[in-house]
Formats: structure tokens, sequence, C-alpha cells
């Protein structure tokens, strides 16, 4: 069991604290990441103002489960020197990363129930979601830690085709979201203004940012999303092959929120402004730090020709100034959620922008869901660092972690750091193990060897590290910042199965399969013939599922003895070679009970699943793990449904586990949404639904409420009685596809919602 470490003794180690133990299970618990394609200087730091908005001069970390009542910290001192050793003076300074916020003004707006605002309702107003809390941190700390720049790496909001609906006010410079006191009084519960409102903080600090346009940021009121260029002049010599559209549908003509939001003349009221292309997507600033400039060079979504050219003049116009390049998406992430792969754009980026420009020294960008460094040599030779930051399918939509960068020039290295100044401030009755202030993985925080005089000796020879002026490091003031009265949730010991009947028997189990083979060696086929069963291991054994082999051949289902390691089941049943349209899977009998179950006083449905690492998101993409058969289209109320049925356990095109339904009050669907996890690992995901919470239903993911869950889904419809449940397979329009491709080793379905300490992970006494 993880030592809880706690901060009263004045002595504590912050670094001890940071370096609390992650283990592999305590890592997916926590952050959940995806893969897809996968002493502090006295001096004021210039042109940003250390003060926050409301007047505190540094930001407020209450005592852990105080709500909001704030305490203020003193700045945090260097670490002492050793014995007869005299302290080197540092010349450092640091910039801020905001990566994809989208999920936090969706959730917190009033169209998707204030869900922040109600699961932390006693932290202080100002700090009510996390996107307001990140950017209220760096203004009330820019000062201390020497922080002249922030960067958003885009997706700031989830869903900007609601700006219409909404009845969103467009930004203009007499809108003072803050000075009017809306942030903190929960007035502001719209998408695109949260996100204004939460930006409109740094301004007010006179904190200079750069912001971009995600994805989900452009396009399409009244329309499809829109995935085509900025621009009309079109994309030429893009190869795509990452599953979006290149340059064959612009966007001009269409009504673009991101531009009424966040207009240049919005942009230009920064003293780092440096321009933006025509199109309004794309901008740059120069910044800065130590008696040197860098500039900072954001592309939006999608550059177009046009725009390709605009960045390499900016460049070449500033011809000796370092440049950070900022993109929405650049670099992808393998199936690790760790590893840096080459994406279609990030090829076509390379050759078009980054190669033969010297100056672009980094590229920091976000969309893929996860966080990885790659470094390729340019065309000079020299080193360009690439990284993908993006927390978004992180435990609560991102719990508010955030990057930062110190650049410290004395010691010749960049160190980047991950953290969350959103954890601290959460009432102590609501932290668990999956929340962590700050990272200590070697893709979350690690360090950059970085001579910066000679990486730009070829176009700045006089580029200067001055005589430092600081005592410590930037980021251990930082990491004081953030975890000074905070104390880390102990992580929980997990009592792993004596033995295949160790797990809580419990009643309303309507049935229970178990996928394994105790006689079986590893790679032994199922045998394949139609009417194989598994047994329904529940009381009675009522259920039991058979195999269906029209859509598969043999070879596709093949034992193991791999397993979930708190799953009391040894084994597992491998689906192999399943794609849209090769699988093989189960079903109950027509005349199982299962089928017309409508589960009146609520549910568990829990499953030990395996995605295979060879997940592919064009052939394994919504493939089905429990559906109920039949389309919902034929249920009252849907005749111009989709074809979809009335029950999906499926996984995403993005890696994220669905549970959609379509309850028996009314006649629409309703999907709870699990953050985006990893392939080629064992997970346990149970899905609970109460009828005492008002028919609320939670997904867990390895012990984790996500966030994106909801309410008022009572009972669950089904189409007609000799529709059965299929495991392993999906169903559309009334035709089976996409079959499962990865392991299952046990699926659980009762009849109540159940408390974790009976669900399967759990032991029997």
């Amino acid at each position: 069991m993880t030592k809880h470490i706690s901060l009263d003794s004045k002595n504590i180690d912050l670094h001890q604290l940071a370096r609390v133990p992650e283990n592999r299970r305590r890592e997916l618990l926590k952050l959940m990441l995806a893969g897809s394609v996968t002493g502090v200087a006295a001096a004021a730091l210039p042109g940003c103002g250390g003060g926050g908005s409301n007047g505190a001069g540094v930001f407020p970390f209450p005592a852990t489960g105080t709500g909001g009542t704030s305490s203020t910290n003193s700045p945090a001192s260097a670490p002492p020197a050793a014995p007869g050793a005299t302290p080197q003076k540092i010349s450092s300074f640091t910039i801020s990363v905001l990566p994809d916020t989208q999920f936090y003004p969706r959730y917190a707006s009033e169209k998707m129930g204030e869900l922040y605002q109600k699961l932390y309702a006693g932290i202080d107003p100002k700090y009510d979601n996390p996107f307001k809390t990140q950017t209220q941190w760096i203004a009330q700390n820019a000062s201390q830690l020497k922080m002249p720049f922030t960067i958003h790496l885009g997706d700031i909001v989830d869903q900007s085709w609601y700006y219409k609906a909404e009845g969103s006010t467009p930004w203009s410079a007499t809108t003072d979201l803050v000075g009017n006191g809306q942030i903190g009084n929960g007035q502001v519960t719209k998408e695109w203004e949260l996100a204004s409102q939460a930006m409109q903080v740094l301004e007010a600090a006179k904190c200079p940012y750069s912001i971009c346009a995600g994805n989900h940021d452009v396009g399409a009121i009244g329309s499809d999303m829109q995935w085509g260029p900025d621009w009309g002049v079109g994309v030429t010599g893009f190869a795509n092959n990452d599953g979006y559209q290149d340059g064959g549908s612009h966007r001009v003509g269409l009504f673009e929120p991101y531009l009424q939001v966040f207009p240049a003349n919005r942009a230009k009221r920064q003293a780092t402004f440096g321009g933006r292309h025509a199109s309004g997507f794309h901008e740059y600033h120069v910044f800065e730090a130590e008696g040197n400039k860098f500039l900072v060079l954001s592309m939006s979504w999608r550059a177009s020709d046009d725009a390709i050219a605009w960045a390499n003049q900016v460049v070449q116009a500033n011809k000796t100034i370092p440049v950070i390049l900022v993109n929405h998406q650049l670099v992808g992430i393998g199936s690790d959620g760790k590893t840096a792969a080459d994406t279609a754009y990030s090829n076509y980026m390379w050759d078009k922008l980054i190669k033969d420009n010297d100056q672009i020294f980094m590229a920091v960008s976000g969309h893929y869901h996860g966080s990885c460094i790659g470094t390729k040599k340019n065309s000079r030779g020299n080193d360009v660092h690439l990284m993908v930051v993006d927390y978004q399918m992180a435990y609560m939509g991102g719990n508010g972690l955030m990057r930062m960068f110190e650049f410290d020039l004395t010691n010749k290295k960049i160190v980047a750091s991950s953290f969350s100044p959103w954890v601290p401030l959460k009432p102590a009755a609501t932290l668990n193990e999956f929340d962590a202030a700050w990272l200590s993985d070697s893709n979350q925080s690690f360090t950059l060897d970085m001579d910066f005089a000679q990486r730009f000796s070829s176009f700045n020879p006089g580029f200067s590290v001055p005589a430092g002026s600081m005592d410590g490091s930037l980021t251990d003031a930082a990491k004081t910042l953030i975890l000074t009265n905070y104390s880390q949730p102990p992580q929980k010991a997990a009592a792993l199965p004596s033995g295949p009947d160790d797990y809580p028997k419990v009643d309303n189990t309507l049935a229970h399969w178990r996928f394994f083979n105790v006689t079986a060696a590893e790679g032994d086929l199922f045998p394949y013939q139609p009417g194989q069963q598994i047994q329904d291991v529940s009381a009675g054994g009522k259920n039991p599922v058979s195999v269906n082999t029209w859509a598969g051949q043999s070879g596709d289902l093949v034992w193991s003895k791999s397993h979930h390691p708190l799953s009391a089941a040894p084994g597992s049943l491998r689906f192999l070679n399943a794609t849209k349209t090769r699988f093989t899977y189960f079903t109950t009998d027509q005349a199982s009970a299962l089928n017309v179950e409508t589960f009146p006083k609520g549910y568990t449905i829990e499953a030990f699943v395996y995605i295979d690492p060879g997940f592919d998101a064009t052939k394994n993409g919504w493939m089905g793990i429990l559906y109920r058969l039949g389309a919902r289209s034929n249920l009252p109320g849907f005749a111009s449904d989709d074809g979809d049925c009335a029950l999906m356990f499926a996984f995403s095109n993005l890696m994220e586990f669905q549970w959609e339904v379509a309850p028996v009050n009314q006649a629409t669907n309703l999907t709870c949404w699990s953050g985006g996890v990893s392939a080629g690992q064992w997970l346990h995901v149970a899905i609970v639904n109460d009828p005492a919470a008002s028919y609320a239903t939670t997904m867990y993911v390895e012990g984790a409420p996500v966030l994106r869950n909801n309410t008022n889904m009572q009972g669950i419809q089904f189409v007609a009685p000799t529709q059965q449940l299929a495991i392993g397979c999906g169903q559309w329009a009334g035709n089976m596809s996409t079959g499962f491709l990865g392991s299952i080793g046990e699926m659980r379905i009762v009849g109540v919602p159940l408390t974790a300490d009976k669900w399967l992970t759990a032991r029997a006494s």
C-alpha cells in the first residue's frame, strides 16, 4: 500500500510528494489517457502583472477540504545549498500551456447541467471549473514564476455550434466578464462565454497569450462539421490518411464563433501581438524573457497553402528570433498513450514549414489524447522537439491538468512539468485516488538538454545568457505553490483473488458469464461450432450464451490464461481478426428473460475487457461489447432514428467506452462516455444505474467515475422478445457489424445498483 504523505511537517520534501509511486494501475486510474494514431526572483515580470484580477497577490490555496477558504502562500525558497558550496544564480523563465480545455466549458455550461459547480459546490466560485482555475493560477503567479507568456493549444470549447442556440454574446472591447463580477458569481453558463471569461482573466492581469482554433472550435452552425482548411485557396501536397478531409471543403463563408469570440482586435490588445493571417485563424506573438526575444507561431486547425506561406513569411521576417510552433494537431500518439507517432499532417507540416526553418526549435500540439515527446533533425541537422499534451480524456475531463516549461538558460535545459492547480482546491471529501496534483511519469515531467546559445547560433549568434537572478528552480517554486497545503489521497490497497471463487456473489444477479477454460492451454482454439456455449454461472444459470460463426472463421476465438489481476476468473477468451465485416460473437437464447428485461430496480453491468494493441479506428471503431439487438427505430417515437440499438455498450473510434440506451420512460437515447483509454491492458468497466438518484447512471473505468454520465435513464427498452443480447459484436439498422477485437474475461448483469465493494473487483469476504 502506498504511504500517505502529508504536508503537516514543516520539513516535508515536496519532491517526495511529487514522486508518489504511480504503478501501472494507478496511472490508468488517475489519467485514463488514450492513444490515437495516439528562491523566486523578486523582479517584476515584464508585460504581465502578478496580481490576480480580484486583488489576490498569489494563488490562494485552501487547506485541503476547506472548499475555498483561502490562505496565502509565501514565495517558494530555493533548496539549501550543500555545506561550503556557493549557490549558483540561475537565469530562467517559464511559459504555461493550456491543453485542450474543451470539456471544462462544456460541462460547466447550463446546457450540460453545470456539472463542475454541482460536483464541487464547496469551491470558491472564482475557481468553480478547471479552465477558470488554470487562468487564475497563471495570472496570480506569473510574476513569481517569471512567466511572460501562455499558450493555448486549441479545442477551446467542445461544441462550437451551440453559439447561436445559446445566444452567446460576441466579445468586444467593452465586454468585461471579469470586471462586472461574472468571474465569481456564476452568471456565465454558456460554453463560449465560459471560455472567453477564463481567457479574459489573463487579459485583466496583463498576461499575454496565444490562442488557436481546434477542430471543435471551427465550422458549422446548422451544417455538418467542416474539416477543411481555413481559406479558399485550398491545400496542396497533403496526402491525407488520418481520417480527416484534406483541402476539398474550406471554411470560407461559414459562421465561425471563434472569430466572434477571439477576433483579431481582441488579440491586438496584447503587448506581444505580432499579427494574424487574413483568415483570422492563425497568429503570432513575440515576447521577451531574460533579455532575449522568442516568437510563438500559433497555427489553428488545418492551415491552407496561403496560411503556411504566411507562417513562413513571419519566420523569415523575424529571422533572428527563436520560434515555438503551436499547432492544434501535429504529432500523434501511439496506442500506449506515451510514444510519439508521425501523422499525415505532422509530415506535411514538417515538410512545408518546420524542417527548413532552423528557428523552430520546438513544437507543441494537442488533439491526440495523452502526452508524448519526439525529436527530429531538421535540414541543418539540429534537433526539433515535438510534443503533444492533451488531458481532455483524463479523469473529470482533464482534472485541471496543464503543462509548464521552464527555460533554464544557465543550466542549459528545458524542464517540462505537468500539474493541476484545480485538484488542490477540491474539498477533501471529494478527493480520491484518481486525483493527482503533480504528475511524475517520464512523459509528463521531463528535462531536455538545450544549449540555447549553440542551438540558436545559426540565426542569432548574439543570443545571450545573462547573469542569473534566482537562487532556485522555478519548477520547484511551482511545485511548492501546487503542493503546499495539499495531501495526496492514499492509493487504496487492492486485494488480489485467492482463487476462482473469490468474488462477491450478490442477489438479483441476472447473468454472469466467465469466458475461461481451466483445462485449455494458452492459444487453444474455442470449439468453433454454432451453438457452443458459455454458461451462465449465476444462481439458476438460466441465461447461457451461444457462439455465432456465420460472419467469422475458425481461429477467431482463442483461449488465454491472461486476465485482469482483480478478476477471480483465471483466464479469458480472445476475439481475434475482428473487423466491420468479419466477427464471431455470442448471443442469448431467443427465449432468454434477459431479452425483455427492463431493469425497473436499476442495474449494474460489469465487464473485464482487454483492447487489442492492434486496434485500428478505421477497422475497429465502434466495435460492440454488449448490444441488445433490434433497431430502435422500431420503438415508439424513434421512427426517424438512424438504426442504432436500444442498448449499446461499445468502444468508439476515439477509444472511449460508450454506454447508450433508450430508457423506458422517454423516446430518446441517452449516453455515458468514458475518457479515452489505451489499448494493450486489462480494464474493468462498471455501469451503475440507481433509481434512488433519479436513475442516474455512472460509468466507472478501473474504479474511476467518468465525467460524462447521464441521468433520467430509467430502465432499458427492447424492440421484440426474440431480439437477443449479443456479446462481441455490434448492430446497425438490423445488420450485424464491427466485431470486438480483444479479450473478454467476465461479464455480469445485476438487476440492482451495486457499490464497489460488491463488484467483481472485490473479494468474497
